[in-house]
This record gives C-alpha cells, sequence and structure tokens, in this order.
C-alpha cells in the first residue's frame, strides 16, 4: 500500500527597506524576523539631526517595528506615511515612541513610503505651480545652477507686467529637511493668485519674488541641511558665501528690487519637538524696530479666521529668550539679516512651522497651506490693502 505526503512551505516574502524616494535618507542596519532596525544619515551636517525617509516592499500582511539606533528621531504624531508613493501623506498617529513605530501592512500594501516629515521636492513643487500655467500674474525662471547641475527654481508674481507699489521676498528651504515650510509657501502662493478681493489686491500692487528651495542639492538628495559644514546656507550671508544659491541671491535681490523691498520672510521648521517647538512663531529680530513691526504684522495674522494651526502672536520669540540669541549668529549673518538692510524693507523675519503639532493642533500639508493664505491676508493688510483687519 502507498501512502503520498503533500509537504506546504510558507515562503515569507524578504522585507526590503531602501532609500530610493524621492529625498531617501536611511541606513538599515538589519532586519531580524519583524523588528527592522535603522538610523538616518546625518550626511554633512555638523551635529545630530533627525530627519529620515524610506520606502518598504515586500511586507504585505505583516506588522514591523522600526527600531531607530542613532538618538530619538520620530516626531510627536509618529512617522509620516505615503501608501501612493509620496503623491499624499498622513500621521500615522499610533504605536510609536520616540525611537521606534510599529505599522501594520495592509494584505495588498506591496509598498509604503515613512518619513520624518511630508516629504516635499522639486517634483512637488512642479505639480503645483503646473496648475498656474498661463497665468499673466506668474514667471517662472532660474537663480542658478547647484554644483550637483541641478536647477534653482524662482518665481516672480504678483505685479509683474506694471510697476508694484512695493515687492515682497519669499525663501525657504535654507536647511534642506525642513519641508513643511513648502506647503506654507504654496498657500501663500494661492492666496495671492486666488480669485478674490484680497487676491487681487495683492496681483495689483505687490511684486513677490519666491525661492523655494534655497538648498536644492539637499532638499533632492534628502539631506539634513542644519549646520551644515563648511557652513550652514542660513548663515552664508555675509563674507564671501559659501553655496551658489546664497550668492546668487545676495547678487540679484538687490538689484530686483530696486529700493521697493517691504517684505523678507523666509520660512522655516524649528527643532522635533518641547517648547518652541510645537507652536508656530516668528523668530524676534535684535532691531527693536524690526521687531515691532514683526509684532504688529503678527496681530493681524492671529486674528484671520480660521486659524488652523492656533498660531498666538504671544508665542512669537523674542531676541534674547531660549535659543535666539547674538551666541546663536556667531556662524555667520542670516538671511534674514542681510534682508533687513536692504534700502526700504520694514518687515524682515524668519517665521518657524512646526512639522507635525502646533498648539495641539496638527499639522497637515491641508493646514499648512491654509496657513500660508493667512499669512498672504495679512501680508496685504499689513501693506495697506483696504477693509477691516
Amino acid at each position: 500500500m502507498c501512502c503520498a505526503v503533500l509537504c506546504v512551505s510558507t515562503v515569507i516574502a524578504e522585507v526590503r527597506v531602501d532609500a530610493q524616494t524621492p529625498a531617501g535618507n536611511i541606513v538599515v542596519e538589519r532586519v531580524e524576523g519583524d523588528q527592522v532596525y535603522l538610523h538616518q544619515e546625518r550626511r554633512g551636517s555638523t551635529q545630530w539631526w533627525f530627519y529620515w525617509a524610506f520606502r518598504v516592499r515586500g511586507a504585505e500582511g505583516r506588522t514591523l517595528t522600526f527600531h531607530f539606533t542613532d538618538g530619538d528621531p520620530v516626531g510627536t504624531r509618529g512617522p509620516a506615511v505615503s501608501d501612493d508613493q509620496g503623491l499624499a501623506w498622513r500621521w500615522l498617529n499610533r504605536d510609536f515612541t520616540k525611537n521606534s513605530f510599529t505599522y501594520n501592512f495592509k494584505p495588498a500594501e506591496s509598498e509604503a513610503w515613512f518619513a520624518f516629515g511630508m516629504v516635499y521636492t522639486q517634483r512637488d513643487w512642479e505639480r503645483f505651480i503646473t496648475r498656474f500655467e498661463g497665468s499673466p500674474f506668474l514667471e517662472k525662471g532660474q537663480l542658478a545652477v547647484t554644483r550637483k547641475g541641478r536647477p534653482v527654481e524662482k518665481l516672480r508674481l504678483g505685479c509683474i507686467r506694471s510697476a508694484p507699489r512695493c515687492r515682497v521676498l519669499l525663501t525657504a528651504r535654507h536647511h534642506a529637511c525642513e519641508m513643511m515650510a513648502s506647503y506654507v509657501l504654496e498657500g501663500i502662493i494661492g492666496g495671492v493668485l486666488a480669485d478674490d478681493e484680497k487676491g487681487r489686491w495683492l496681483r495689483e500692487n505687490v511684486e513677490f519674488l519666491v525661492v523655494p528651495f534655497v538648498d536644492k542639492d539637499g532638499v533632492e538628495d534628502g539631506d539634513q541641511g542644519k549646520n551644515r559644514a563648511p557652513r550652514d546656507h542660513n548663515r552664508d550671508y555675509d563674507g564671501a558665501s559659501v553655496h551658489v544659491e546664497t550668492a546668487a541671491i545676495r547678487g540679484q535681490v538687490p538689484q530686483w528690487a530696486g529700493g521697493k523691498l517691504a517684505v523678507a520672510l523666509d520660512l522655516h521648521c524649528p527643532y522635533i519637538r518641547g517648547e518652541y517647538n510645537e507652536w508656530a512663531y516668528q523668530v524676534g529680530s535684535a532691531d527693536t524696530n524690526l521687531w515691532a513691526q514683526q509684532q504688529a504684522f503678527g496681530k493681524l495674522l492671529e486674528k484671520i479666521e480660521p486659524n488652523p494651526l492656533a498660531y498666538r502672536q504671544a508665542n512669537d520669540l523674542p531676541h534674547g529668550k531660549a535659543w535666539n540669541t547674538a551666541a546663536n549668529y556667531k556662524q555667520g549673518l542670516s538671511a534674514v539679516g542681510w534682508a533687513a538692510a536692504l534700502p526700504g524693507v520694514r518687515l524682515a523675519g524668519s517665521f518657524e512651522i512646526p512639522y507635525a503639532t502646533a498648539n495641539a493642533a496638527e499639522v497637515t500639508a491641508l493646514s499648512a497651506r491654509q496657513f500660508g493664505a493667512n499669512l498672504a491676508t495679512a501680508m496685504g493688510q499689513y501693506l495697506g490693502a483696504p477693509g477691516k483687519p
């Protein structure tokens, strides 16, 4: 008598973790079953920083825990997660610590992306700005070419076909990893181009110059960008500039401004968590006149509803408090410090946009854009738009 024995083997697919995404940044140390050990690359930064971004494939139906071995680089809402290859992001908001998170992959989830924040690179910018193709109020240009051969975008916006009443300079991503600032910048641009009374006044009276990626190579490569060697981009505005982007800004902006530059805003994101890192705020100038203008602007901004990031003028950081001291600027002059000395400037300041949590409110691409639209409205009021503030 013969009997046949049927052997069934279960093959568990190999989990693959890599940094092959826009702005990818990760070093995978080892994978032990459902436990993944990894750390962020500091890449060019002179101190510890927290940015990371990676993708996972081959984990369908499994529950994996990711352990970071270099410090505590998981933010206040856990990782940002994308299941459509970075087109849209959400916060995990569960199952995380300061140095780990656990994720349950759906049975058909063959690929997922994870990052410290909601990644924003050139492809996102192009997807956004393409919506306004053909607008007579927008002119795309090139500020410079990076050392790696990438174009550095610049944008003229608003009153560009006639002489404006005044001009505004907007910059972002002096530190490559500070991506939430880019969503705010989208909101400002959208506010200027909006088909409403506030947008029309700005387009008729104000010309904007926008530099969306000051550290363009760092943004695309997924660098930290903060305290970059040999010089931080945002300390590169005195002496001979080390970076081609900052040199181009210093060379081109004064001529473009023509003595009409009234406002210069530089958009940033703060530290990972803690006091002054979980609310939106202006970084106060050491110049008492500029600080007074920042306070006046903040009061206008706080009154605009809805207030998606729960901005409070009282949260602004005066010079001399917390990290905002003279010692912090010993490495060199900042973009705002440089712009403040240009003829005609009334308001020059940095705005810090939290990565995930702002006065308990969730920071998302949508809420950051809404806050940017509020900034555009406040700038119009500050610069003399008619109507009730």
